[in-house]
């Protein structure tokens, strides 16, 4: 008798090594769950502080119903589809071996499978139809705009909010039908419902039934999706027009409605089979569909373009071409412009100017773009504040008259902080915000060639502080990442608030006293602010108080995208002191990519320039906008309001609708915030990229597209497109100056660069509380005549380049190793014609180190002048007086290094030279050459460390430039342009 020992029985698990793996579980899970709660309840906070709280719960709430309906929607029928194969499979059916080893494998994770499966469909189904909550819910809240399409006679109303959602609803409903008929033939193969064999394919009557109608179902969904393609024809580009052509309409539409009608007919057979069981109907049918699609789809519209249209394109398309031309001028906000043909003069007399010397009097010579280490060293005070390279331009009231100012904030610049004084106490409670704005007037400058404040210095002096506003700004564009604010009354303050005394040797600290962050004044908050900002100071700081506040997020265009996450926001917000306080005003837009018939645009393409490289924006393409919304953020306590610019935009009635109570409307702005609104610049540049095409309005022109126009490259920087920019000036037509932006245009293609037209719009809004000016918004467009050529801002600046005499003078500039930066050229429609104003800025290596207006180019027809102001450039190109009145005519212009006048105070007054001057018989060459020698001679001994060489090679070049300007004085000849 033999025996065999029994099987070694398996380990038991040790109960405690169980439970400490639950337990670790348990606690890991926790530990995420906090992290996600710390996360969402931080987010809560900030939204409830800065007061739309109803904005986030908005998100939320949706965004929970969506995936509910995501994941039920997808989850749901996947299971059915997965119970109904398997509870309907043949009990006793006859399977192959394979199968059955099949069978083995899947059987013990059947339940799992059952349940797993729609499940994991069902996710990902959730978290993709959450991402489409807005799409959903601006169907719901769609409103009407009282304009048909001409074509389907629909409200444009449905392409902009239903259009989008039924889609997206056909698309999910297709992928959804498409997984239950995968899973169904899966099982009914797997449970032997679908047998392959013998060459032969056997199907049991449910599987046939389940299987039918789901195909059925898929192409019910499918004819649907044809029916709506139909209208998405109304969004589609074309070779030359966004919409239906001639063959769209004839051919393609009517196509796609036979399409969406048979493959219904295609679904019907499928449900019949479910009953009959005969497959050769509906597979015979659907092999008729694609060869259907094949024809009506394709090659009927490819014979009608080619046969029909092509042939007599101009008789067919006409109509076509006018719709998109109507439309596209309507969504961009184009079909008001005001077209004024422009006769320009180019001949320039004594005198010319004297009907423009309003419009003179503010030539804007101060160029926000290069100004701004100007302003940085003459405002800076301390390293650890900063200005914005490029400035912003507003206006105020200066001595009773309207001001363009160029402006600025001093803001907090935490990399220029010394490295030992970076410490988490320092970055966090002690330097926390800037302090006072920087204006200086627009159209003036010192007879140094800077800046004429009118606002300065710390603490704040000038126009605007006799307005008593709060100058300190804790929200800005350049901030800490976050800070620390708030005490107990009565207790010492820790922020620093700005250096005085002598030289600044002594500070005045401050306490914040507003509403401006979340509290974490209680140890929840900060254990929850602690894991946000990975910072355990926080937590154990004593400066962190009851009445502590936590500022972050404090960027303008930030809080008011988070306040507005429905809008594009304009790149350039800029400050002003209202009401008080010192606010950001941001513009916004709404915007949609499927208004019909409208041509569509790259917004990232259309507003990069050359101050504005191409930015990263998460909707681009669009073929509508509408500045809809004036937002501000108080620099101050950082609280955000939203007005209803656009009060009639129906996006943003759609919007007000699903975040309700959050913009106020434009009857609540005040008449001060309401005098330094101005025209976005973004929008104004998308407008002008689409004026190149659309400046005409009939079809014939725009399908001949023989006077097509483009935006001017910069002529300081050849590689973009050059800024438009902001003026107070009295276009053509107008009775007064008015604050307006503008731009230029030239043909597009080849390689003539002259002028063809003149854009402006008027950015004045007035100053009358909740009114805004009835001629605010308005487009004008110059038109220049054909029969006079006016030179373009490329062609106008070769001129100035090749001039032999500015280009002697620009020698001279250079001298020294300065540099010399040419500002934004100017063109402005005075004396009957285009006159071109540039400022020439010198940054020496000298005693300055800063950009200073030393010179004024202008250009009028073919005549040139560059002379030290711009009234002296002014007259010498009209005649000796030209009759305007700019800013500049007491100017008397300095050596800044000697504080030497660089010409004779009164006219009829010799010079008197500052040194003795050098023989007038030597040459220019020789001057040149010295001066040269004397550079590389002070190079050389700065290299090797001999101050003694430096000095002596230092008084030769001085010498030598003397000599140079003694030259040209004397000679009066222009001398070679080495």
């Amino acid at each position: 008798m033999t025996s065999t020992s029994a099987p070694t029985p398996a380990t038991t698990p040790s109960p405690f090594r169980r439970i400490v793996t639950i337990s670790l579980a348990v606690i890991a899970a926790l530990v995420v769950a906090f992290f996600v709660f710390a996360s969402l309840y931080t987010d809560f906070l900030w939204y409830d502080q800065l007061g739309f709280d109803s904005v986030l719960l908005t998100q939320w709430t949706a965004r929970v119903v969506m995936f509910a309906v995501g994941f039920v929607g997808m989850a749901g029928p996947v299971w059915l589809a997965i119970f109904l194969a398997y509870r309907l499979r043949p009990v006793y059916a006859r399977l192959s071996s394979q199968l059955d080893r099949y069978q083995e494998v899947v059987e013990p994770l059947r339940r799992l499978a059952m349940w797993g499966i729609p499940v994991f469909f069902g996710f990902f189904a959730g978290f993709a139809s959450s991402s489409q909550w807005e799409t959903a819910w601006l169907w719901a809240n769609g409103t009407p705009t009282g304009d048909a399409d001409p074509l389907f006679g629909l409200d444009t109303g449905f392409y902009m909010f239903a259009m989008p959602f039924y889609a997206a609803v056909i698309g999910f409903l297709s992928a959804v039908v498409l997984i239950c008929l995968l899973v169904t033939a899966l099982v009914a193969y797997l449970y032997g419902s679908v047998r392959i064999g013998q060459g032969e394919l056997r199907i049991s009557k449910p599987a046939r039934i389940q299987l039918a109608v789901t195909a059925g179902l898929y192409l019910l969904v499918q004819a649907a999706s044809l029916w709506l393609d139909r209208y998405y024809t109304m969004v589609d580009q074309g070779d030359r027009i966004t919409g239906p052509g001639y063959a769209g309409e004839n051919a393609v539409i009517p196509g796609q409605t036979i399409l969406s009608i048979v493959a219904a007919l295609v679904a019907i057979l499928f449900f019949v089979t479910a009953v009959i069981g005969r497959w050769r109907y509906p597979l015979i049918a659907t092999a008729l569909l694609i060869v259907t699609s094949l024809v009506v789809g394709v090659g009927y519209p490819w014979a009608v373009t080619t046969f029909q249209v092509r042939p007599n394109e101009q008789a067919l398309e006409m109509e076509y071409y006018q719709r998109n031309v109507d439309a596209t001028r309507a969504a961009y906000g184009l079909d008001g412009i005001e077209n004024v043909p422009f006769a320009a003069e180019t001949d320039a007399a004594a005198g010319q100017l004297r009907d423009d010397a309003d419009t003179t009097a503010s030539i804007r010579l101060m160029d926000p773009a290069i100004i701004g280490p100007t302003v940085q060293q003459l405002q800076q005070f301390r390293a650890y504040y900063g200005f914005q390279d490029t400035l912003d331009v507003d206006r105020y009231e200066v001595d009773g008259e309207t001001q363009d100012t160029v402006v600025a904030v001093r803001e907090l610049d935490m990399e220029e902080l010394d490295a030992d004084a970076r410490t988490w106490n320092n970055t966090t409670l002690v330097y926390t915000h800037g302090y006072g704005m920087v204006a200086a007037r627009g159209n003036e400058r010192t007879n140094e060639g800077e800046p004429v404040f009118i606002e300065s210095n710390i603490p704040s002096t000038g126009v605007l502080s006799d307005l008593e506003y709060e100058p300190r700004v804790y929200f800005g564009e350049n901030n800490p990442a976050y800070s620390i604010v708030g005490a107990p009354e009565g207790s010492d303050p820790v922020e620093l608030d700005y250096p005085a005394g002598e030289e600044g040797e002594t500070q005045t600290n401050t306490t914040f006293s507003g509403d401006g962050g979340p509290s974490v004044g209680n140890f929840f908050n900060r254990v929850l602010y602690a894991l946000k900002f990975q910072s355990e100071q926080i937590l154990f700081s004593d400066y962190v108080n009851e009445e502590s506040q936590i500022l972050y997020d404090r960027d303008p265009l930030t809080r008011v995208q988070k306040a507005a996450p429905y809008l594009t926001l304009d790149n350039d917000p800029y400050p002003s002191v209202v009401d008080g306080r010192i606010v950001w005003i941001v513009d916004g837009y709404t915007s949609s990519a499927t208004y019909p018939y409208s041509s569509q645009v790259s917004l990232s393409q259309a507003i990069s320039d050359s101050t504005n490289p191409t930015p990263n924006l998460l909707i681009d393409e669009i073929n509508y906008i509408r500045n809809s919304v004036k937002a501000t953020v108080d620099a101050y306590d950082g609280s955000v309001t939203l007005y209803a610019w656009d009060e009639e935009d129906p996006v943003l009635q759609t919007w007000q609708k699903i975040y309700p109570n959050t913009i106020k409307p434009i009857d609540e702005m005040s008449g001060e915030l309401m005098s330094h609104v101005r025209y976005p610049t973004d929008l104004f540049k998308v407008q002008r990229a689409m004026l190149g095409t659309y400046h005409v309005d009939n079809a014939r022109a725009f399908y001949q597209r023989d006077n097509a126009w483009t935006t001017p490259n910069d002529p300081t920087s050849d590689q973009q497109l050059q800024p438009p920019y902001y003026l107070s000036m009295r276009m053509p037509g107008q009775e007064d100056p008015t604050f307006s932006m503008f731009t230029t245009f030239i043909p597009d293609g080849g390689t003539r660069n002259v002028l063809m037209g003149y854009l402006g719009v008027n950015s004045d809004a007035g100053s009358e509380a909740g009114t805004v000016r009835d001629d605010y918004g308005k487009l004008t467009m110059l038109e220049i005549s054909a029969d006079t050529t006016v030179p373009g801002p490329g062609q106008v600046q070769n001129s100035f380049n090749s001039d032999s005499a500015i280009a002697n003078e620009m020698n001279i500039l250079t001298i020294g190793a300065s540099d010399v930066s040419l500002g934004n050229l100017l063109t402005l429609p005075v004396g009957g014609g285009l006159l071109y104003v540039q400022p020439v800025y010198v940054q020496s290596t000298g005693g300055t180190s800063y950009p200073l207006l030393r010179k004024v180019l202008v250009a009028f027809g073919d005549q040139l002048a560059f002379e030290d102001t711009l009234a002296e450039s002014l007259d010498v190109l009209f005649g000796g007086d030209s009759g305007a009145d700019t800013g500049d005519e007491d100017v008397t212009p300095v050596d800044p290094e000697t504080d030497q006048p660089m010409e004779p105070a009164d006219p009829e007054q010799p010079e008197q030279p500052s040194r003795p001057v050098p023989p007038s018989t030597d040459t220019y060459e020789q001057a040149l050459s010295d001066a040269q020698e004397a550079i590389q001679a002070k190079q050389d001994a700065l290299a090797a460390d001999d101050m003694v060489a430096y000095a002596q090679a230092d008084e030769d070049l001085t010498d030598a430039v003397e000599r140079l300007l003694t030259f040209l004085d004397e000679s009066g000849q222009a001398a070679p342009a080495e």
